[in-house]
């Protein structure tokens, strides 16, 4: 059997060690050298960059978080022993682990760690399509004679330079498409490499629960377990027709994906979904004030980001959270897409002012999606509101002015509430 030792990258046959270094950090596949379709997810990623930064916190439970009020960004490996996940309550998160140390998010260092990772990919090869800034989906077809390597040695070499170079670790997955290459990358985590084969492919996914799936989130596994799948197997007895005519596209996406089918390429240039900006509060508020001036900077925040992508939406989303922790989440189809502030900020007051009075509220959020190109942005303008129109040329002239002295040249009144 093809093997292949992690730390000295030798390539041998079948072995519980490597027979050249000694090192048990091997692994061993019958397809390991002709797979070619990848993804790599970094370990804990923003401890990790913690932790580098500060060798005095290597042993101890670290939060990446915002405060008892926010949620918990990632956790390191010790505080997830203990329980600890992302997108839990912070509040939470200090029960599970009371002695964490909780560090504020310092996004400039995990860009700067990320686009290091990321010129580290471009040597192996341009088809890479990132998920984030610490997973990405990589082809490696055709890359073998290129790299002398087939392109399991060349991952492990990835690897092992995140680690001597950049202080980083992180897990492969290595499969024939993406869907069994991602859930391979979360099969022995943390500095994992796994590999899933053609030809185990159905033994390998029979038993394993639908959840496994990415993106079947708690309303999807809801929605599966009244129909009873619970497994890839149940899945199995399902016709496709029953299946699209029970849950529309994503049945027919269950149906392949139950068989471990999954034609989509790994692409480079992956289309953005949506724009948004959301942010917790320390405390539970009602305030109208405060939360429209809230609103009224996230709109700006998703308007600058759709300028700086040359970017519009069709649909405006207001998300808010309240104290129990349910969300209350409401859209709207504009008749332009927009990158105006003013539009977003509207379009989302308006969606608040629909939801009423069911605060206090601990999260605020909102966005853009259905994403065009600029040139389709804000043609006709806005036939109910005369002033759109001057509005939206105050606001480009605004635009003009802080790029040429900073984002605090010009503020608007409801910015300082």
């Amino acid at each position: 059997m093809p093997a292949l030792c992690r730390d000295c990258l030798t390539e041998f046959d079948d072995s519980r060690r490597c027979p050249a270094c000694g090192s048990p950090r091997v692994v061993a596949h019958e397809e390991l050298f002709s797979l070619s379709i990848a993804h790599m997810d970094c370990d804990a990623f923003y401890a990790s960059v913690e932790k580098r930064d500060d060798p005095s916190l290597m042993s101890k439970p670290v939060i990446i978080g915002g405060g008892r009020r926010g949620v918990v960004s990632t956790a390191c490996y010790v505080a997830r022993i203990r329980g600890v996940r992302s997108a839990m309550p912070m509040f939470q998160a200090l029960k599970l682990c009371p002695d964490a140390v909780i560090i504020k998010p310092r996004m400039e260092a995990y860009v700067e760690a990320s686009r290091a990772i990321r010129r580290m990919m471009e040597e192996l090869t341009p088809d890479i399509e990132p998920l984030s800034l610490d997973e990405a989906f990589m082809d490696l077809s055709g890359t073998a004679r290129l790299h002398g390597h087939p392109p399991a040695v060349m991952l492990a070499r990835l690897i092992r330079r995140m680690r001597d170079e950049l202080g980083l670790t992180g897990s492969i997955g290595l499969s024939h498409n993406k869907f069994l290459a991602k859930v391979a990358s979360d099969l022995n985590k943390p500095h994992g490499f796994s590999v899933i084969g053609k030809a185990e492919t159905d033994d390998f996914l029979r038993d394993k629960p639908v959840r496994l799936i990415w993106g079947v989130g708690a309303a999807a596994q809801a929605s599966l377990d009244k129909a009873g799948i619970r497994t890839f197997s149940d899945l199995l007895r399902w016709d496709r027709t029953e299946l699209i005519a029970r849950f529309g596209s994503m049945g027919d996406r269950l149906w392949h994906l139950a068989r471990g089918q999954d034609r989509r390429r790994v692409s480079a240039h992956a289309p953005m979904k949506s724009i948004s900006n959301e942010t917790t509060f320390h405390e539970d508020t009602a305030d109208p004030d405060l939360l429209d001036g809230h609103l009224w900077r996230m709109a700006e925040k998703v308007a600058d980001r759709a300028k700086a992508k040359g970017l519009a939406g069709r649909v405006v989303t207001l998300k808010l959270k309240r104290a129990d922790h349910s969300l209350i989440s409401r859209r709207i189809s504009l008749r332009d897409p927009t990158q105006m502030a003013d539009t977003i900020y509207r379009t989302a007051r308006g969606l608040f002012d629909q939801v009423g009075e069911e605060g206090p509220y601990r999260l605020l959020g909102c966005g853009i999606s259905d994403l065009l190109g600029a040139d389709a942005a804000d043609r006709s303008g806005d036939l109910r509101e005369p002033q759109a129109k001057r509005r939206s040329e105050a606001e480009r002239a605004t635009d003009a002015i802080r790029a040429r002295f900073g984002p605090d040249a010009i503020l608007k009144g409801r910015a300082l509430r």
